[in-house]
């Protein structure tokens, strides 16, 4: 069992980054938090890692709807989209 879906992009970390964002936001996702994981690495642990950001991104409208079906639901919002690096020019 599968707990996530994929997809691979042949462009750069980068160019990866803001494609997804956009992506995103034609759904009308916001990205609410952004978390780069190979900076916390190398600032925290001192050690190297590959690039790897951690999106958090929420749809204001189906955050609304539930929350209002249930308002505990705010322990677990926002939505993680994963963007790493597989190989160089590959995301």
């Amino acid at each position: 069992m599968s707990y996530y879906f994929s997809k691979s992009l042949d462009m750069p970390f980068p160019a990866a980054i803001e494609h997804v964002t956009k992506k995103l936001a034609g759904k009308g996702f916001g990205i609410l938090t952004r978390i780069d994981v190979q900076h916390t690495m190398k600032v925290k642990l001192g050690v190297d890692f590959k690039p790897y950001m951690i999106l958090g991104a929420c749809n204001p409208h189906f955050a609304r709807r539930a929350l209002q079906a249930e308002d505990k639901i705010g322990a677990m919002p926002p939505c993680n989209v994963i963007v790493t690096e597989t190989a160089p020019g590959k995301t």
